[in-house]
């Protein structure tokens, strides 16, 4: 086809729309107040909590003299072992001295020197563990027996004996403390460390010629940045335990100093006569800690675990309420798809907040047949195959249409009943074959496991089992792979294995996520060509989601071109690929090196401007007229999937016939001047180098 069109300018509103999208003050002012409530450390109540008592704590105990009532040493005889008063908040001690003024007046020293257990701790540990990791297993050997040596001394002897060497020097023996302690922060951080040592990104810092310092410091220290706040703040609380200890048994501030471990012990002798005084000062220390250990906790949670894909009881409630809603609404069409025949009917999927990432797709998978789903990330290729494995992450979830598959509709089908589906009906390959194996048992422990869950046979069955699985993915020496773990094989291997896995129940549907795009060409088409024999000799259908044209036209017999969560055209594989009627389908075609002969091949590729818009900027009316070459007035309605006019196609184009009969071609935009680099200046730069 010649291209004898220019690409269209965008209308009015896809105009307005791009300015108003290019200046979003308000937008980004939200997103960083969103940003900022959703970090770790406001992410729960306690944690928010933890940060204001501690806030509240270290203020009120810095402006201590501008606002307590009475000084620490005045005494008032006439209120001696009192209760709360109008006069003393919080009561007082044997003394008659205010418990209120002591606690704020000690907190700040308190909470000061245990900052430097966890100063000379965490500062320690972690300098000790980058250099044992950068340095090589010598230093690290050496550095390990001298931790070892300090983890094995009685810490509490050795603080006793320099107490009784210097007196109650308390920064002093805390920096002691944190000397004992660093010993087993150098081993947690050790091995983290050691793995960021190991990256891809700090080999290429050695190939530029980044020293062990810099490296160090700049690729090694932010990883650790994490597991340091955590060990911090669990330090800190530790610190203000001991240090109270110590002051109960006699070893604190000097009297009349108030310490909250002094003010303790003094009432514990009088915990029969007058028992709240344990409570001011108990409650005041115990407050403090839990404060620490919620901000540790809060810091702790790793960078997903506000996105979990096991769901939470909210999420699941949420998806019950889905799924009751789905049955309540398409109860009398369960029944229509055939045996092994897998049918999708306006299907969407959404999150929580009502944003939709699928729309209304339908398609067809007979038996013995491939179905490929195409487009470029973001089009929701994958979340349509997860969700027909009910495998959709916490927080995702059908929102209407049906999966029907056997009689039954799995949209509308609880996690008690896809979990007599998943692996016998219904199996998946993911893209990293890592996904489904575990790295802690062998190849052979995880496959037989398999087989006896779903196949419920003996030991002696599955293994047999698994070494047939294993030939017939194409293993040759299957009985050594056997006793093999997985990172011991190739990626190729690794598939083949995670495609015996995924064949232990005896599947009728593969939903395959990109299984070849990690391989290598070699194993890739080796790869294709094991699906094409399984398909071939068992019968059963596969679902594809691929980026890859070349694999839809190896192994596919049917295609569905999605974009921005839309199918917009699907048909038979030759007819979509010889015969393109969606505009989208004449773009992809057109980028791709593969899709043209060699005699054919333009002088530039043809290329697609802008990007998949976000699922919460989808238009109304056709969502690819914005990068679309061909874009009119008629775009601005919404398009439904209508006959395509070639077999049992469908499209959803409003010119889609005009494009066919014309025989219209995506145009290859021009590159900006900047970027050419013309013939002659090309050959003059190769002279000047020769």
């Amino acid at each position: 086809m010649i291209p004898n069109v220019a690409p269209a300018p965008a209308y009015a509103d896809q105009t307005e729309t791009t300015t108003a999208a290019a200046v979003p003050p308000p937008a980004l002012r939200q997103s960083a107040a969103n940003k900022f409530a959703g970090s770790k450390l406001f992410g729960s109540p306690a944690s928010i909590a933890g940060v204001i008592w501690l806030a509240a704590l270290v203020a009120a105990s810095l402006t201590a003299p501008l606002w307590l009532p009475f000084k620490t040493e005045d005494q008032d005889f006439t209120a001696v072992l009192s209760g709360p008063t109008p006069a003393h908040w919080l009561g007082t001690d044997e003394l008659g001295r205010d418990l209120l003024s002591r606690i704020f007046a000690s907190a700040a020293g308190t909470l000061g020197t245990s900052m430097i257990t966890v100063i000379v701790a965490v500062g320690l540990g972690t300098l000790l563990a980058m250099l044992a990791a950068a340095a090589g297993e010598r230093v690290e050997n050496v550095i390990s027996r001298v931790t070892e040596i300090m983890m094995s001394l009685p810490g509490t002897v050795i603080i006793l004996a320099v107490i009784g060497a210097v007196g109650t020097n308390i920064p002093l023996v805390m920096g002691i403390l944190g000397v004992l302690i660093s010993a087993g922060i150098y081993r947690v951080m050790l091995g983290q460390a050691k793995s960021l040592q190991s990256q891809l990104y700090v080999d290429a810092a050695k190939v530029d010629g980044m020293g062990l310092a810099g490296i160090s410091l700049r690729h090694v220290l932010p990883g650790l940045t994490n597991t340091i706040v955590v060990q911090a703040a669990l330090i800190f609380a530790v610190g203000m335990l001991i240090q109270a200890g110590l002051a109960f048994i006699g070893f604190g501030p000097p009297i009349p100093e108030p310490s909250w471990g002094g003010m303790i012990q003094g009432a514990s002798q009088h915990v029969y006569d007058a028992p709240w005084l344990m409570v001011p000062t108990g409650a005041v220390l115990a407050l403090t800690v839990l404060a620490a250990n919620a901000i540790g906790n809060a810091l702790g949670k790793a960078p997903n675990a506000t996105a979990s894909h096991l769901p939470s009881a909210a999420a699941r409630r949420q998806r019950t309420k889905s799924v009751a809603a789905i049955a309540a609404a398409t109860p009398a069409l369960e029944t229509a798809a055939a045996k092994d025949t897998l049918s999708v009917r306006n299907l969407s999927v959404g999150v929580d907040n009502g944003v939709r990432l699928v729309t209304d797709v339908s398609f067809d998978v007979e038996p013995g047949t491939v179905l490929g789903l195409v487009g470029e990330s973001g089009c929701g290729k994958t979340m349509t195959a997860l969700s027909l494995l009910g495998l959709l992450p916490s927080g995702v979830s059908v929102t209407g249409g049906q999966i029907l598959w056997n009689g039954r509709n799995l949209a509308a089908a609880t996690d008690k009943d896809m979990e007599g589906i998943r692996g016998r009906g219904i199996a998946l390959i993911s893209q990293e074959p890592m996904r489904a194996l575990d790295p802690m048992f062998t190849v052979g422990y995880q496959l037989t496991a398999a087989i006896r869950r779903l196949g419920r046979t003996g030991k002696a069955e599955a293994k047999t089992e698994a070494l047939s699985l294993l030939e017939k993915v194409g293993i040759v020496d299957a009985a050594r792979i056997l006793k093999t773990y997985p990172h011991q094989i190739s990626g190729g291997m690794a598939q083949r294995v995670a495609i015996a896995l995924a064949l232990s129940g005896r599947p009728r549907l593969l939903v395959a996520d990109e299984p070849t795009t990690a391989l290598d060409v070699t194993v890739q088409a080796e790869i294709l060509s094991l699906l094409r024999s399984l398909v071939k000799d068992t019968g059963m259908s596969v679902v594809m989601v691929t980026h890859d044209l070349g694999v839809v036209a190896d192994l596919c017999d049917q295609v569905a071109v999605m974009y921005a969560g839309q199918v917009v055209e699907n048909g038979r594989t030759d007819s979509i690929l010889d015969n393109p009627r969606h505009p989208y389908t004449l773009a992809l075609l057109a980028a791709d090196p593969h899709a043209t002969d060699a005699t054919d091949m333009p002088e530039r590729l043809a290329t697609i401007t802008g990007q998949v818009p976000q699922p919460k900027d989808w238009p109304s009316s056709c969502r690819f007229a914005a990068r679309c070459q061909f874009a009119g007035s008629a775009c601005r309605v919404p398009v439904p999937l209508l006959a395509s006019g070639t077999g049992d196609g469908l499209v959803r184009c409003v010119k889609a016939d005009e494009l066919a009969v014309e025989g219209l071609d995506w145009v290859a935009t021009e590159v900006p001047g900047r970027h050419v680099l013309s013939l002659s200046e090309t050959r003059t730069v190769e002279k000047d180098h020769a």
